[in-house]
């Protein structure tokens, strides 16, 4: 059995009616703006996330090249240092000979020419050999050339010398080059992997600013997110009653209308049993009562 309601029940379920459309078109409106507000807030918390996630994947690569280098660095470090060893026993070396060819240039004067001995040498044994002369004088030329040929040897042996000091000198210069080279790769690379873990550093301070910030920005998103649930609910509860009190005013206009029609029938039907003129008005309700 339907409910029926009176006049004074109709009239308050009116205003109820009218109420609830307003209420309807400004929880709409705020719906709208509340699910705006939310998906700002839900950009700017990814954007944050995001920046963290990229920070953070950065300073996982940037701490591998940094732990390479580091490995690299003491690789280099134990390479100079094995040159820095070579170099002191080449220096040592190098020392002694420069002292032997000293002593054995003090020997000697630095004007006497092995070529011009090596001539004078060879002329006296040509002499010898071709020439007669009295025996005293060969006695004497042959002690000349004895004397000579000594002279020789030692400016040969201090020319051999002379050949092991540029030698131990280049091999030296050579090893106190590859020192100072390697002491440079080990500042250089020293250097780089200073700069990575200055980098990773600041990269850090970053995250901590960047989490610092997320939790408020989380925060606001989830009270936005609540908020938007709390509107949309309400605003289903809302919706369903406009559209219950919708359909109820419907039946009461059906009914109203069902009504009027036979009322007006009643009085078109009393015109024709008196033989009065109908009106179109009442000859479309006798028409409606009759569809």
């Amino acid at each position: 059995m339907e409910e029926e309601y009176n006049r004074e029940q109709l009239a308050e379920l009116k205003r109820e009616f009218q109420q609830k459309k307003k209420e309807l078109t400004t929880l709409r409106s705020q719906l709208n703006t509340t699910n705006s507000e939310k998906e700002t807030a839900y950009r700017e918390l990814r954007s944050v996330r995001d920046k963290t996630k990229s920070r953070t994947e950065l300073i996982k690569a940037l701490k591998k090249e940094r732990d390479e280098m580091v490995n690299k660095v003491k690789e280099h470090k134990k390479e100079r240092d094995q040159f820095n060893q070579e170099v002191k026993g080449k220096s040592q070396q190098k020392k002694e000979v420069d002292q032997k060819k000293k002593d054995l240039l003090d020997k000697f004067d630095k004007k006497e020419n092995p070529r011009f001995l090596k001539k004078q040498i060879d002329q006296m044994e040509v002499k010898l050999e071709t020439e007669p002369m009295e025996f005293k004088k060969e006695e004497q030329l042959r002690k000349t050339l004895k004397e000579l040929k000594n002279k020789y040897l030692k400016l040969n042996e201090v020319d051999q010398l002379l050949k092991e000091v540029n030698n131990t000198s280049m091999d030296f210069a050579q090893v106190r080059r590859k020192a100072e080279d390697s002491h440079h790769l080990v500042q250089e690379m020293a250097q780089k992997s200073q700069e990575k873990h200055e980098k990773i550093n600041l990269l850090f301070k970053e995250v901590k600013q960047l989490r610092a910030s997320e939790q408020p920005q989380a925060e606001k998103y989830l009270q936005l997110k609540v908020k938007y649930e709390n509107i949309k609910k309400e605003l289903e509860e809302v919706s369903s009653r406009v559209n219950e009190l919708g359909k109820l005013f419907k039946n009461e206009d059906e009914k109203s209308f069902k009504s009027r029609v036979h009322e007006k029938t009643a009085e078109v039907r009393e015109k024709m049993k008196k033989r009065q003129k109908l009106s179109t008005e009442d000859i479309l309700a006798f028409q409606a009562m009759k569809d």
